[in-house]
């Protein structure tokens, strides 16, 4: 684990802490009084993502780990567990193939990064939040998580499953003061990780900040109002 400076604010455990969304949601929670967990496989914090969080007011730490194996999530999170007033999870892996071209063992690893991983980061933090009685975690899903195009099998199964996930852990931990929320990106965001993938934007994509700021909200909504399923998307794509 890498360092950025320590305090006595509340945490947000940004899981999946890449480029694009996740530097936007550790500027936007370091503005909003928090400190920044990042969890990436790599060793190294993702590009902007300390400078981000610190510009915002905030100190940045980073935790190195696969997520995709829970007994090492759960190691590298455990010292943070007390402070962690919120987990965004984040972390997936995009595969489009035909059904018959995927290995099962690639089918294996969409699901345990996309839904094996939250789980993980999940039981890893709830102990805490429950004994505290407040707490949020949101789940990021995407338009595989409610419709499965060709070529997205493995995709979808894994983002189906966490949105299942989602849904029955805010049925169990509501009621015990967790607010568990499942957030749907439907839309590329405009991050250069997009652009790698589909190439240069032909059509309004989905902001980073504005899409964390969707993010924000929901963290702060009050008991009596909170929201477990939102989408987001541009003001172009259909749906």
């Amino acid at each position: 684990m890498t360092a950025c400076g320590h305090g006595e604010r509340p945490l947000a455990v940004i899981a999946g802490a890449g480029a694009g969304l996740g530097v936007a949601l550790g500027r936007a929670f370091a503005a909003a009084g928090y400190d920044v967990a990042g969890v990436a496989r790599s060793p190294q914090p993702p590009p902007h993502m300390a400078q981000a969080v610190a510009s915002a007011g905030g100190a940045y730490l980073h935790v190195a780990c696969d997520l995709a194996q829970p007994s090492e999530s759960a190691a590298a999170l455990a010292p943070h567990a007390d402070r962690a007033a919120a987990l965004v999870y984040n972390a997936h892996e995009l595969l489009m193939a035909p059904f018959l071209d995927i290995p099962l063992e690639a089918f294996e690893r969409l699901w345990r990064v996309s839904c094996l991983g939250a789980v993980g980061a999940a039981r890893a933090l709830l102990p805490e939040m429950v004994a505290r009685r407040r707490g949020t975690m949101i789940f990021s899903g995407a338009t595989a998580s409610r419709r499965g195009g060709a070529r997205f099998a493995a995709f979808a199964a894994a983002k189906f499953a966490l949105r299942g996930f989602a849904q029955a852990l805010a049925r169990e931990a509501g009621p015990q003061g967790i607010h568990v929320a499942h957030v749907t990106i439907d839309g590329l965001i405009d991050c250069p990780q997009s652009d790698r993938r589909f190439g240069p934007a032909r059509a309004p994509r989905l902001d980073p900040d504005a899409a964390a700021a969707a993010y924000l909200a929901v963290v702060a909504q009050p008991r009596s109002a909170w929201t477990h399923e939102l989408d987001l998307r541009p003001s172009a794509e259909a749906f």
